[in-house]
């Protein structure tokens, strides 16, 4: 079994070498030749006519992202090529953060076709590599050129970045190319997590678990960041997209810290090494996760801090082997192969983020290729630390069994923990109301009367929670001062009466007290339909927060 799994690995590992030894001409990904492209800012009722008869007014020295964020034109260099019905072109750019894109034609017989995009943005447009393309309508005449008007964009890369002009065989061989790459890999992914969870059921070592979750958060960023969630969900936003590749694989590389901390052996990662790891891993998934529910605010410092958990990511490798060296770890030389490629990626990728090289389609996509290698060597180490542990295989179990016996109720106020809450929770039939509740200014509290006092403002809050619901309401506490109730729409929980006792409620050394509440209604039938009114109850926290404390924010999830 595991002879035939290295074959497998072994074979694609080779497709993907060749795929990337090939030359450039051969690498179909990249469609087409490319087209310089000048910008001009918009300023404000500027008639796209004129424009595009008049490119010595655009910019084409200064640096793109030199210009700052906002809304622009861009030009194309002139094209000079009829679209025809036996051979149409198309132009294709890179996917980035705009609210908006607008595309005029301009034709040698002065007529002017255009083309823009609705709240979806770019969606429609999206092909496998996460490439715009945009058809220029067949004319009767040659294309002088393009011109582009482009909404919002945050201009963190550029405005308009990889212009080509391609035909529509250029664009179809490039889709399958592409689809090939992301097929085979999506494959590969799908028997590994397969295999090694079956492995799991056996062996029950925690390092395969968090293998599976690496490549599973692996796929999950593939398919988004390919572009194919925009061909299977069409009404997705484009920026919606954008922000979940950040949620993705900020939890990807945080997936793989976890999962390198796991397979070595604990000494590895003693002291120092394993709290900054954790920290990394930390920062990694929480900036993402902070793009995903905030961006654009304040996304150009937002995506700098992502880029330097990235750089901390690849720094945390070099130490870690070192120490591997040193103490002689079974399992250094495969880690430093797995690693080899994600490193140079992550270097790669963090310089094209800071300008200090040139956007470039595959450095764009060189995440994914890295991750791929990395996920097929770390395969081949899993194997190898499987065969390494059959010995004590009995010992695994029994850790694992213990792990299990985790208590149902938070020891502190006597409430469900997170984990029974979800049990619990997740599968109930019928309309939910969720209410996420979060003392305000806890820390304030802990700095005045000292922790033993904040534990007891919490124990106080949890009992008024307890007598001021209706049976069969299940109340937790799932964080620090955070809070939920969960209870049938039918039989609803006023947040605003929660409020009011809870200001009525006389606290340790008669200290106010007072909580924000995020409210959300739907299904709860299963884990994906829990995150997502996790999620919409905890932005509409966000804004009771925001909006002053001390209040309520509701939202409605809407079916799919």
């Amino acid at each position: 079994m595991a002879g035939g799994l290295i074959r497998l690995i072994l074979a694609f590992a080779g497709g993907i070498a060749l795929l990337c030894g090939a030359p450039a001409h051969a690498q179909k990904g990249v469609a087409g030749r490319p087209l310089g492209v000048c910008v001009l800012r918009d300023t404000g009722g500027m008639d796209p006519a004129a424009l595009v008869r008049d490119p010595a007014r655009f910019d084409c020295t200064t640096p793109q992202h030199k210009l700052g964020p906002g809304s622009y034109w861009a030009i194309s260099e002139d094209i000079d090529q009829r679209s025809r019905s036996r051979s149409p072109l198309n132009v294709r750019v890179a996917s980035l953060w705009q609210q908006g894109l607008t595309l005029h034609v301009l034709y040698a017989d002065g007529s002017i076709a255009t083309q823009t995009t609705d709240a979806r943005g770019v969606t429609p447009l999206i092909q496998l590599g996460a490439i715009v393309e945009q058809p220029l309508p067949r004319g009767p005449t040659n294309v002088v050129r393009l011109l582009w008007h482009v909404e919002g964009a945050t201009n963190l890369r550029g405005i308009l970045l990889g212009a080509r002009l391609s035909t529509a065989k250029e664009s179809e061989h490039a889709n399958l190319a592409m689809a090939a790459l992301y097929a085979g890999f999506a494959g590969l992914a799908i028997a590994l997590i397969i295999y090694n969870l079956a492995l799991w059921g056996a062996l029950r070592h925690r390092f395969q678990l968090y293998y599976c979750l690496m490549v599973a958060l692996l796929l999950g960023y593939t398919f988004s960041s390919s572009g194919a969630l925009a061909w299977a969900w069409p009404e997705i936003a484009n920026n919606s997209r954008l922000r979940l590749n950040f949620l993705l694989l900020g939890s990807t590389g945080t997936a793989a810290l976890i999962f390198a901390r796991s397979f070595f052996e604990p000494r590895v990662f003693a002291g120092w090494l394993g709290r900054y790891a954790t920290v990394v891993g930390c920062a990694m998934s929480g900036i993402g996760l902070f793009y995903f529910c905030t961006a654009p605010f304040a996304i150009k410092w937002v995506d700098l801090a992502f880029t330097c958990s990235f750089v901390a990511l690849s720094a945390a490798v070099v130490p870690m082997l070192w120490r591997a060296w040193r103490l002689r770890s079974n399992y250094l030389w495969l880690f430093a192969i797995a690693w080899g490629a994600p490193i140079l990626t992550a270097a790669l990728r963090a310089l094209s983020n800071l300008h200090v090289i040139p956007w470039s389609f595959w450095i764009d996509n060189s995440t994914i290729l890295a991750m791929m290698v990395e996920a097929i060597v770390s395969s081949l180490a899993v194997a190898y630390r499987i065969k390494l542990l059959r010995d004590e295989r009995d010992d695994a179990i029994e850790r694992e069994v213990m792990m299990r016996r985790l208590a149902d109720t938070d020891p502190l106020t006597g409430l469900l923990n997170r984990r029974a809450f979800l049990q619990q929770a997740i599968g109930r039939t019928g309309e939910q109301l969720l209410l996420i509740i979060d003392l305000d200014h806890f820390k304030r509290v802990n700095e005045t009367l000292g922790h033993d006092g904040g534990d007891e403002v919490l124990r106080v809050f949890a009992r008024m929670l307890r007598t001021s619901v209706p049976q069969g309401t299940l109340v937790a506490r799932i964080g620090g001062e955070e809070f939920a109730i969960l209870t049938p729409a039918d039989l609803p929980v006023e947040p605003e009466a929660v409020l009011v006792r809870l200001r009525q409620m006389r606290m340790p050394f008669d200290i106010k007290v007072t909580a924000s509440i995020g409210a959300c209604q739907g299904l709860l039938g299963s884990e994906v339909d829990w995150k997502a009114l996790y999620r919409i109850a905890d932005a509409a926290l966000f804004d009771a927060k925001s909006a002053g404390r001390d209040r309520v924010r509701s939202a409605m999830r809407h079916a799919a």
